[in-house]
């Protein structure tokens, strides 16, 4: 019965379809401006109430990034975004700045997306805020469902594969620019792991990693998801969260960790913050706040929106990474080899934490600079950001006030030629 829940999740979907089409109908005819009742009260409860239906019942399709311009040393520069590399999981995104004059010398930033369920489009504000700066390369990680089983499986080892394939064409192209990288949330494990296999291989590592949030060592102040981990044991996470893709979706067959299924998962985290913003929103839409409703549409257009995760890629993660912790631990392996962080020489560490952080609990992320010992010390930052949460590390008022000015001074200090550089 478990493997055929997806396939009842569709046929569920598609019964609402009349229902969403009614639902649609009538916000339309309330809010009308020649319908009378538009203008009441009576109105645009109607017409609230039908909106939220519809928005609650419907199927959110990937979002788009949308970073049509960016300020570069107080000009507007056009942005083109292209796609420079693809494989059947990822596309690596390439935010290119148009400009009028000759292009400032600046450097290359990879921001690494976490596969954890959310778009890479989640990181939005991320990339915005890093663009008039740095030439942009952000990892587009794919729903799985929509890749045929044909393709092959995508575990740990070829999210890391595809991070190394990513570095070494960045690398090639640098013609002297510098390298930096950015790994968010899940994505800083993958990251330190192939940046430590290219030095342990002699290859060109990147000037610098960033990693935010990240579950480097979940043993230290675990969380309510690091204890439902090692509570269930990955056994359990194999029966009840891995399904069948069903048709009509091009994956069929493929097992994977459905969207639907991680997105009640993070509405369950706090229902009762996703209520009041539901009735929140009623009334902006019936008291004609526009604006209030709007961003409520923005995040919730962002936040609804999920894919699907291969079978092997979420359990190997939630078992290594969350259960063995075999990171820390020095056990983990790719492609047979053991991943050794102390190979880590060239490439600075930043690593950034949220106080709050209730997904990846304060001192995870920090494990990275005691278990990378032989990056020199000057070339090592930390920085805990009070007052925010998991997102906050990445995103929002704070990140761009606070976390990000750190982040880009942290860049132009390892810049600098080594020895120089005091962080």
């Amino acid at each position: 019965m478990d493997r055929l829940s997806y396939q009842l999740y569709e046929m569920l979907h598609l019964a609402f379809a009349p229902a969403r089409a009614m639902s649609d109908a009538t916000l339309h005819a309330f809010k009308s401006p020649f319908n009378p009742m538009a203008h009441t009260s009576v109105g645009r409860s109607f017409a609230a109430a039908a909106e939220l239906f519809e928005r609650m019942t419907r199927r959110y399709g990937k979002p788009v990034f949308d970073l049509a311009k960016t300020q570069v040393d107080g000009c507007d520069v056009a942005v083109v975004e292209e796609v420079m590399w693809a494989r059947p999981f990822c596309r690596l995104l390439h935010f290119k700045r148009e400009f009028d004059r000759a292009a400032p010398r600046q450097s290359k930033l990879l921001i690494v997306a976490p596969m954890s369920g959310h778009y890479a489009t989640l990181l939005r504000g991320t990339v915005e805020t890093f663009l008039p700066n740095h030439d942009i390369y952000v990892t587009d990680w794919g729903d799985a469902r929509t890749v045929p089983p044909s393709e092959g499986k995508f575990g740990l080892d070829d999210y890391i594969d595809y991070i190394q394939e990513i570095l070494r064409l960045l690398s090639k192209e640098q013609d002297g620019v510098v390298l930096h990288t950015l790994g968010v949330c899940q994505a800083s494990v993958p990251l330190i792991c192939a940046v430590a296999g290219l030095e342990a291989r002699g290859e060109p590592a990147p000037e610098s990693m960033v990693l935010m949030g990240g579950p480097i060592d979940p043993r230290r102040s675990p969380t309510d998801v690091n204890r439902l981990a090692l509570h269930r044991g990955v056994d359990w996470f194999h029966k009840n969260c891995i399904h069948t893709v069903p048709f009509p979706h091009s994956g069929l067959g493929r097992l994977v960790y459905p969207g639907f299924l991680q997105l009640s998962g993070f509405m369950a985290m706090n229902l009762g913050r996703h209520v009041t913003a539901h009735l929140e929103m009623f009334n902006h839409l019936v008291e004609g706040d526009g604006d209030s409703a709007e961003k409520h549409r923005d995040f919730y257009d962002e936040y609804l929106a999920v894919m699907d995760l291969t079978a092997e890629f979420y359990l190997e993660t939630v078992e290594k990474v969350f259960i063995l912790h075999e990171v820390p631990r020095g056990v983990l392996r790719h492609n047979g080899d053991i991943v050794d962080l102390c190979a880590i020489r060239g490439a600075a560490l930043m690593t950034v934490e949220g106080e709050k952080d209730d997904i990846s609990g304060v001192g995870q992320t920090f494990a990275a600079q005691e278990l990378c010992e032989n990056i020199p010390r000057g070339r090592k930052l930390h920085h805990l950001q009070d007052g925010v949460g998991h997102y906050g590390v990445f995103n929002g008022s704070r990140f761009r006030q606070e976390i990000a000015p750190r982040i880009e001074n942290f860049f132009l200090e390892v810049e600098r030629p080594r020895g120089s550089a005091s962080l």
